[in-house]
């Protein structure tokens, strides 16, 4: 993964470290921040490809709005990576195509 990010951190004092996985890798955040910007620190991009064109996708408003920043998350597909919050042993990974449908609700 390049580490070289042109998002930088700012100066914080009493946030402890977390251990999360992104796409196999373990990398050590922030606590309190979020999976987005998470990833973006790590330089992981793109964080979703499109369904059709296949095409990359990466965080982009970090409000919950655009909806670029879906991710599976723990084994959850379309989670918006923005809105949520990183936890200790998070696993993370690029989510690629349009999700699988789960279960008999069709």
């Amino acid at each position: 993964m390049p580490t070289d990010s042109r998002f930088n951190r700012l100066p914080v004092s009493e946030k402890g470290l977390v251990s999360i996985c992104i796409e196999g890798q373990t990398i050590t955040v922030l606590e309190g921040e979020s999976v987005a910007a998470a990833v973006l620190q790590a330089g992981v991009r793109p964080t979703r490809t499109t369904p059709v064109t296949d095409s990359g996708r990466a965080p982009f408003c970090m409000m919950g709005v655009c909806f670029d920043c879906l991710m599976e998350i723990d084994g959850k597909p379309n989670t918006q990576a923005c809105m949520t919050e990183v936890r200790d042993g998070m696993v993370v990974n690029i989510q690629r195509g349009a999700r699988q449908v789960l279960g008999d609700d069709l």
